[in-house]
């Protein structure tokens, strides 16, 4: 299939698994989005990765299977609390977490760097950094406890007032809904709330790329002198096991978000096929529109890598065979498969532009 074939089979998976739930309106946002620019269409189309990558590179398919991220891009790193209050960062959103070689997740992470970050020198450096991050999660695996340690990074993600302001804003600006959300959303955040019997206000979200067409509802309430915000949002099995034979269509984000080597958002949970997590100006993605990617340097890629490394090792210990791995592929070649994405996914953008010209 080409990406327009592509697009359409998803889309109706996409109404098969949501029916009258699915945001028709935010289909076309996702649409307008794939348009702009190579780094939002590799955002918006994780489904297309899955579907070509082996493709790509057929050479990773042996690689040993991990519990991987799947959907990783430079703008799937966050921030949250805690369950003693620390500030924490690393992956944020494990939507499309699926069993799968975990070299994908590398190539994954080193295309988004280099469609999105030109700044940084080249491929081979981008991938040269990656993987010096993912030896050092290999051999310490933790968690990213920014109160402890990363000055640098502090400082970076540390929320100005501005961008305080700038949150609260995006939420007084939602519209509020004129009934309930469906059951199954409106009991997700009765049950994310701290206490019983809150009022609860309740609104419609469109937000990121790759979620586009799912519901999203946000409950506001006032808790103890000051707003509280929930986000539910539908949880579907990830697109990584579309394709037959690659294992059964299950959830696996909150396993993977709550593995050995985390230190986990204590507000995530996952209930009813609904994702639900704490929305502040503490939790929250870094997105080009509050941290552009020019901010991105090859620190922060090595820690990026290193949070990868951490999540691959918290399910099962596969360190033995994932460095045995490494030490026998030939050198270069992490940047020879970016670089085979990269031709790949701006050649699948620029179909895509074409066909919304027409």
């Amino acid at each position: 299939m080409n990406i327009i074939e592509s697009a359409a089979a998803y889309e109706a998976w996409l109404r098969a698994q949501l029916g009258d739930e699915v945001v028709e309106r935010d289909i076309e946002t996702k649409h307008a989005k794939m348009a702009e620019s190579p780094f939002p269409f590799l955002r918006a189309t994780y489904w297309r990765w899955a579907e070509t990558i082996l493709e790509i590179c057929p050479e990773l398919a042996g690689a040993p299977q991990v519990l991987a991220v799947g959907d990783i891009h430079l703008e799937n790193y966050g921030t949250w609390r805690d369950d003693d209050g620390r500030l924490i960062w690393g992956v944020n959103d494990f939507d499309e977490a699926a069993d799968m070689p975990y070299a994908l997740d590398l190539v994954r992470l080193g295309t988004s760097a280099a469609i999105g970050c030109p700044h940084l020198d080249s491929t081979a450096d981008i991938a040269a950094n990656i993987l010096r991050g993912y030896a050092a999660g290999l051999a310490d695996p933790h968690p990213i406890i920014l109160d402890h340690d990363y000055a640098l990074l502090r400082k970076l993600v540390s929320v100005p007032n501005r961008e305080r302001q700038h949150f609260w804003a995006k939420i007084a600006a939602l519209k509020a809904t004129k009934t309930p959300p469906p059951e199954r959303y409106e009991q997700a955040l009765m049950r994310a709330m701290p206490d019983k019997g809150l009022a609860i206000r309740y609104f419609r979200r469109t937000a990121g790329a790759g979620s586009l067409g799912r519901p999203r509802f946000v409950g506001l309430a006032q808790w103890r002198g000051a707003p509280i915000v929930r986000e539910a949002k539908a949880a579907l099995p990830s697109a990584w096991n579309r394709p037959k034979g690659r294992g059964p269509r299950t959830l696996r984000c909150y396993e993977i978000a709550t593995g050995k080597y985390r230190a986990p958002d204590p507000w995530y949970a996952v209930t009813d096929d609904v994702v639900v997590r704490r929305l502040s100006p503490n939790n929250r993605k870094l997105d080009a529109e509050t941290h552009p990617l020019e901010l991105l340097d090859k620190k922060m890629l090595r820690l990026m890598a290193h949070d990868l490394a951490s999540i691959h090792l918290g399910l099962v210990d596969v360190r033995k065979a994932i460095e045995g791995d490494l030490k026998k592929r030939p050198a270069g070649w992490l940047a020879a498969a970016v670089k085979r994405a990269v031709v790949f996914v701006r050649e699948e953008q620029r179909k895509w532009v074409k066909k919304s010209a027409t």
